[in-house]
C-alpha cells in the first residue's frame, strides 16, 4: 500500500499505542535512506533506533566488507538473519533499518511479519546510484559495472520488497519530508478510523 500524506501529523501517543510492542522495520535497496530516515523517525516517535548492519559488525567483530571477503556472502546472510531475528524478539518496540538483502530471506520476512510492520523505502535507480557512489563500502557493487549490477539487483529484489506492509517513495526531498510521509502512512495503516485519508 502506498500512502500519500494529506493530513496533519498524527498524534505520537496514538501511534505508539497502536504500534504496541511491534517494531517498525525499514527495508529497501542500499542508498534508499533506511538509516537516515530510520534515525529521524525513531526520534520523532521517541523509540530506539537500531541499524542491523552495525549490529552485525559488532557481533562479528569485523566490517561488512571484511565479512564478505573473509567468510563469503552466504555466511554473512546467515548471520544477518540471526541478528535481525534476535533484535526483533528481544528489543522491540524500536525502529530497525535492515540491509538491502535482508528482506529477501523468507525466515526474516516471516519474523518481521510476526513482530513488526515493514516499510519499503522505494527509490528510483538514478537516485540510488547517486547516493551509493558517495560510499565505497558496498561489497555487492565492487564489480566492473556497478550501475548494471544495481539495476539487476533492483529487478530481483523489488517484487520481494513489494511484500512490505507499506511503501514510501524515497526521493531527493529532504529526509524530514520522507519521515513525515512515513508517519502519515503509519497513521493510515494503524489508525484507519481516526479520519486519516489515504490515496
Amino acid at each position: 500500500m502506498t500512502v500519500a500524506a494529506s493530513i496533519a501529523p498524527p498524534d505520537i501517543a496514538d501511534l505508539r499505542a497502536a504500534l504496541g510492542g511491534r517494531a517498525i522495520v525499514l527495508v529497501g535497496m542500499m542508498g534508499s535512506g533506511k538509516s537516515s530516515v530510520g534515525r529521524r523517525l525513531a526520534g520523532r516517535l521517541g523509540m530506539p533506533f537500531v541499524d542491523a548492519d552495525t549490529e552485525i559488525e559488532t557481533a562479528a567483530g569485523m566490517t561488512i566488507p571484511e565479512i564478505f571477503a573473509q567468510r563469503g556472502e552466504a555466511e554473512f546472510r546467515d548471520g544477518e538473519r540471526r541478528v535481525i531475528g534476535r533484535i526483533l524478539a528481544t528489543r522491540a518496540p524500536l525502529v530497525l533499518a535492515t540491509g538491502g538483502g535482508a528482506f529477501m530471506n523468507a525466515d526474516t520476512r516471516q519474523k518481521v511479519k510476526e513482530l513488526g510492520i515493514s516499510i519499503w523505502l522505494k527509490a528510483e535507480p538514478e537516485v540510488l546510484l547517486r547516493r551509493v557512489r558517495k560510499r565505497s563500502n558496498r561489497p555487492l557493487l565492487q564489480t566492473a559495472d556497478p550501475e548494471a549490477t544495481l539495476r539487476r539487483m533492483l529487478g530481483e529484489r523489488e517484487p520481494v520488497y513489494a511484500l512490505a506492509d507499506l511503501t514510501i517513495l524515497s526521493s531527493d526531498e529532504p529526509h524530514e519530508v520522507v519521515v513525515g510521509e512515513t508517519m502519515a502512512a503509519l497513521a493510515a495503516y494503524l489508525l484507519p478510523t481516526a479520519g486519516v485519508s489515504a490515496s
